[in-house]
């Protein structure tokens, strides 16, 4: 767990919360209360966050607002780790036995950015043998905080492979935007 690297729960819990809502500025009180930390040790980590360029401190009325540096030089890899530790990614690892015998499941950062995405396109592709009734609920219970349809693709490796070897449009035009590897590594997903 994070907690082994990172060794500030409370640097762990904004760092999530920031990650979890890329979009959303925060004021120190607001952050206080959505994590659930003594005001002193969350005010000590936003400086930290904001001297190194993680965060982005911007004064309105009588108020300060944080927000994530979206051009910090860590800012993808960081979204990618978070991207693991949200509630997709929680309940995906929580009930990874129960999903079947799954090969890949990836993100697009879309879904980590929370940004609206085409008709044509998925958030989310699941490959292997899987129980589709198990990932529907999950995605269910995420499209509840998400705020919006999830849309997903789900797949066994045969038809994915012959998807990509026949250079189906929609399998790589997914394949080729920035993505986060749930399950699988993306050197197989890609060969």
């Amino acid at each position: 767990m994070l907690q082994h690297i990172i060794p500030s729960k409370t640097r762990i819990k904004i760092l999530e919360l920031f990650f979890h809502h890329p979009e959303e500025p925060y004021y120190l009180r607001k952050v206080v209360r959505e994590i659930s930390a003594e005001v002193n040790a969350v005010k000590r980590e936003l400086d930290i966050l904001e001297d190194e360029k993680v965060l982005l401190k911007e004064r309105r009325l009588n108020k300060v607002f944080y927000t994530l540096n979206k051009h910090y030089h860590f800012y993808d890899e960081f979204l990618r780790i978070f991207t693991k530790t949200d509630l997709l990614g929680t309940l995906i690892y929580k009930n990874l036995s129960k999903l079947g015998k799954v090969k890949f499941i990836v993100a697009s950062t879309k879904f980590s950015k929370h940004l609206p995405i085409k008709d044509d396109e998925v958030y989310l592709m699941i490959i292997g043998t899987i129980v589709v009734p198990e990932i529907s609920t999950i995605i269910g219970e995420v499209e509840k905080t998400f705020g919006k349809e999830i849309n997903y693709s789900v797949m066994n490796e045969e038809e994915f492979i012959f998807r990509k070897k026949n250079n189906d449009p929609f399998t790589w035009r997914f394949l080729k935007q920035p993505k986060v590897m749930l399950v699988g590594t993306e050197e197989e997903l890609v060969k």
